[in-house]
């Protein structure tokens, strides 16, 4: 957190299952469409807005964070894939540490590159242990970031990689198996850092159904992430309004 700010924060640990519909603006960019996922977010009563993507430019991010912004009251959150993802109008940042692969970019060159813009900003920044997990498929995020996932088989490394990076002082631990996945992230993965640690949880990556959702929820995730299943099938979110309504 930055500034004394800690709204989004706040709304990440306040419960288990909330939902936060990931937008990439180099996918779903015009003001129409736009217009038409947020009717459907509020239809389905989601928690949060996550904008950013791995090739993302500053231009496209700015401009669909302002667009959102005209838009709904939900909360807007960049989801950065490099320091240049910024944007004054949003409502948070996740800091991201890739703290899962060795390359020293994302553990922390752009953090410095990026650090006195961020100062300036009067956006609520989150530092964030970002974990990325083998989804079946190689991911963009594995790709740019020349990273290698933690392997599905290996709960014990994604346990010790989240636990370190909370006592190094991560607030937010943020497991995804990328975008278009194949799988998502192991139920284990959560439960088992879930039962030692009381840290906002976000999961995103081949969510693909609503029992999945559901599963994630059970399992201890805060924060739940859909994008690919919503550009494929808008409507989907109308079964995750079928899953929140049964869940109040």
């Amino acid at each position: 957190m930055f500034k004394g700010r800690t709204e989004v924060y706040r709304r990440f640990l306040s419960r288990q299952g909330q939902i936060a519909v990931l937008i990439d603006p180099e996918k779903t960019n015009s003001p129409e469409a736009l217009a038409s996922l947020v009717d459907k977010a509020h239809f389905a009563h989601i928690d949060f807005f996550f904008v950013g993507g791995s090739t993302v430019s500053r231009n496209d991010l700015e401009q669909t964070v302002s667009t959102l912004k005209q838009l709904t009251q939900i909360p807007v959150v960049i989801f950065p894939g490099g320091s240049h993802q910024l944007s004054h109008e949003a409502d948070a940042l996740l800091y991201l540490t890739l703290v899962s692969g060795r390359n020293p970019d994302f553990l922390i060159t752009h953090h410095v590159n990026s650090a006195q813009e961020i100062a300036a900003m009067d956006v609520e920044i989150i530092s964030t242990a970002y974990l990325l997990v083998d989804g079946g498929t190689q991911s963009s995020v594995a790709y740019v970031s020349q990273t290698t996932p933690i392997p599905r088989d290996q709960p014990g490394i994604a346990l010790n990689t989240a636990l370190a990076a909370i006592f190094q002082g991560k607030k937010v631990v943020y497991f995804d198996a990328g975008s278009g996945a194949s799988h998502p992230v192991p139920l284990n993965f959560i439960t088992q850092l879930r039962e030692r640690q009381d840290v906002p949880i976000i999961v995103g990556g081949g969510i693909q159904t609503t029992e999945e959702l559901r599963h994630f929820a059970k399992a201890g995730a805060n924060v739940l992430v859909i994008g690919n299943a919503i550009e494929r099938n808008p409507d989907f979110l109308l079964d995750v309004h079928e899953m929140i309504r049964d869940r109040s």
